[in-house]
């Protein structure tokens, strides 16, 4: 073969390498792109803006915490506002039941919200996010000096005490039980925030509430704890409704009331961690 022939060849071969290394390249490049397209594009569309209404029912002893709870979520999605019904739980769950518009119940006993979950009036099943624990509140300084559930039964004392159909009422009534007390009060209040007026007005002198409740009072009041209280510890359910007129803006206060900032506002308030 001659010099020029095999110069011709050794050519032909180099082309043919750099043909394959290109076609190679080409193939890499190719799959290079593939796998970034199954990456998330950070271009996608971000979740909905939230706007609107979100109209909470929630126990009368959520009111401090959840106000405070309802300005954040303004504060963080402009465009929203957050309306509250605040009452005893057994009154707010017949609302529901009997068609009154609302996004979210949360309630202070498992026991009323499950008078709208029997009536199918949820959209997502309950979820205890606190619990709480009752506390006697006496007048400031505690001048008739009461020490214990025990003492309420005193003659001449006048205690408040929450509805037997309410919450704190239903709590009350087994911490009396526990202590195998009896007591006559000078009135039944339709929620725990009635029955502490009623001392804060000095038209009583104690009465079995929160003490979350206790704490709201401030100086206005003096707490008494009591050992039967332990027996009488209520869990509190919070859930989304059914047919809830802004079921978005809803499930992000849920998501809120059970957030690390959320759980601080309310244990700052004097609620149990669930």
């Amino acid at each position: 073969m001659t010099r020029t022939k095999r110069r011709t060849r050794r050519a032909l071969q180099v082309a043919g390498t750099g043909v394959a290394a290109l076609l190679a390249l080409s193939a890499c490049s190719s799959d290079d792109s593939g796998d970034a397209s199954a990456k998330p594009d950070s271009s996608a569309p971000a979740s909905p803006k939230l706007s609107g209404t979100v109209t909470v029912f929630a126990a009368a002893s959520l009111k401090e915490s959840f106000t405070t709870l309802g300005k954040e979520f303004e504060k963080a999605h402009a465009g929203t506002k957050v309306t509250f019904n605040f009452g005893g739980s057994d009154t707010l769950a017949a609302s529901i039941t009997g068609g009154a518009p609302a996004d979210v119940f949360a309630s202070a006993s498992p026991k009323t919200m499950a008078i709208v979950t029997d009536a199918k009036d949820n959209a997502t099943e309950p979820v205890t996010f606190v619990r709480n624990r009752l506390e006697i509140a006496t007048l400031p300084g505690n001048p008739d000096k009461v020490s214990s559930l025990k003492d309420l039964t005193r003659s001449g004392l006048k205690v408040v005490l929450c509805d037997k159909t309410v919450p704190c009422g239903a709590a009350a009534q087994k911490a009396l039980e526990a202590g195998s007390l009896k007591l006559t009060p000078v009135s039944y209040e339709q929620d725990v925030k009635a029955a502490l007026t009623k001392v804060e007005l000095k038209e009583a002198d104690a009465a079995v509430v929160y003490k979350t409740d206790v704490h709201a009072a401030g100086d206005k009041v003096e707490g008494v704890e009591f050992p039967e209280s332990a027996d009488a510890v209520n869990d509190y359910p919070i859930a989304l409704l059914k047919d809830a007129p802004n079921a978005e803006a809803a499930k992000a206060f849920i998501a809120l009331v059970r957030s690390a900032e959320g759980r601080k506002v309310l244990s700052d308030a004097g609620f149990l961690k669930p």
